[in-house]
């Protein structure tokens, strides 16, 4: 089987995050949202994995991934000059696909439970296609699929973005496929927001009497396309450390009591951490410094005379300040200092912003 990530998108609800790069590069627990699911691909055995790229800084995603060597992968990257779709990006990707199976995964996407066991169902099967489902409380926000009270097993319909949502199973962001996808995207019509919907093509193979099994998803999955969905998923992340099926951690990084400890970081005594916290390398922490829990520190992070608490600071961060918050993220390379006056705030900074406060 082969992996198609997707890694285009403006990730404009992520502004200013996403002014200086992809949205799927933003961290979470210190690790690139979109490592995630190629974490999962190669967990599940696919190693021969396409990256669709766009406009918004390829040159990171590439910079980053490389030839995939580093994370024991094949990375071939396939360019999607414009947001026209999940089904246009899919399309792209006919020629690497060739004739096997595949495995799309939205590079915004980070799953609880890893891809084995419903890739081996796939593999097995004589499915033309399978998604996986998850119950949610704002259906109108997701693509969802209606099951067939008559026929248990079966799905009636898909559909995208319903106002009037019939179910409440969002259809997530990783999809099962076979080539016979390509010629039902080639009959598609562009939706009203001018996009191929992968819904379309899904409903259309299933109307053209094609077999698409599902699987219902245990555990969680998180779609990042807001601030808040991040730091949800952050504070998810950390709550695997120290569990059987704990997140990949850099291995030379220290755990303990809920707290992962990177290579040549400094703590100060009169400083104190409340886990489950990730700490990057060389960071120096300290004086009186307090933080936790769920807050995930980058590389290279000075932390002085400051409380953090259910937040994301990312690599090269300087944070000196008798300041208290939370629900916060923290883009590289930026700065805050004090001006003496202790005071609650909350902060969405963009790369390498500066604050005095």
């Amino acid at each position: 089987m082969k992996g198609i990530i997707l890694h285009g998108g403006h990730g404009t609800r992520l502004r200013p995050l996403t002014h200086t790069g992809p949205k799927q590069l933003l961290p979470i627990a210190n690790k690139p949202m979109s490592q995630y699911a190629l974490d999962d691909l190669k967990t599940a055995g696919v190693v021969d994995i396409a990256i669709i790229v766009g406009d918004v800084y390829p040159e990171k995603v590439k910079e980053y991934y490389g030839t995939g060597e580093k994370f024991g992968v094949k990375i071939t990257y396939i360019y999607q000059d414009a947001p026209k779709g999940i089904s246009h990006a899919i399309r792209l990707c006919k020629d690497f696909i060739g004739n096997d199976k595949f495995i799309v995964y939205l590079g915004d996407n980070v799953l609880r439970k890893n891809l084995i066991d419903y890739t081996k169902k796939f593999q097995s099967s004589d499915a033309d296609a399978m998604i996986l489902l998850c119950e949610v409380d704002d259906p109108q926000r997701f693509g969802i699929a209606e099951l067939d009270k008559e026929h248990p097993g079966k799905i009636k319909k898909i559909m995208e973005k319903p106002k009037d949502p019939t179910s409440n199973l969002a259809v997530i962001g990783i999809y099962f496929l076979t080539p016979k996808i390509f010629d039902i995207i080639d009959n598609l019509k562009p939706s009203l927001r001018g996009e191929l919907e992968i819904t379309d093509a899904l409903d259309m193979l299933l109307n053209q009497g094609n077999k698409i099994e599902y699987d219902t998803v245990t555990g969680w999955w998180k779609d990042t396309g807001t601030p808040e969905d991040i730091i949800h998923a952050n504070k998810l992340v950390l709550d695997s450390i120290g569990t059987e099926n704990q997140f990949l951690i850099d291995i030379d990084s220290k755990i303990k009591d809920g707290i992962v400890i990177g290579k040549n970081t400094e703590i100060s005594r009169d400083s104190f951490v409340t886990g489950p916290v990730i700490i990057g390398k060389n960071c120096k922490i300290g004086p009186a410094v307090r933080i936790g829990p769920y807050v995930s520190v980058g590389d290279n992070c000075i932390l002085k005379n400051c409380n953090i608490e259910n937040s994301i600071i990312m690599e090269d961060c300087t944070i000196n300040a008798k300041v208290d918050f939370e629900s916060s993220i923290i883009a590289h390379g930026s700065e805050i200092t004090d001006n003496d006056i202790p005071k609650k705030h909350q902060f969405l900074l963009g790369e390498r912003s500066q604050i005095k406060l």
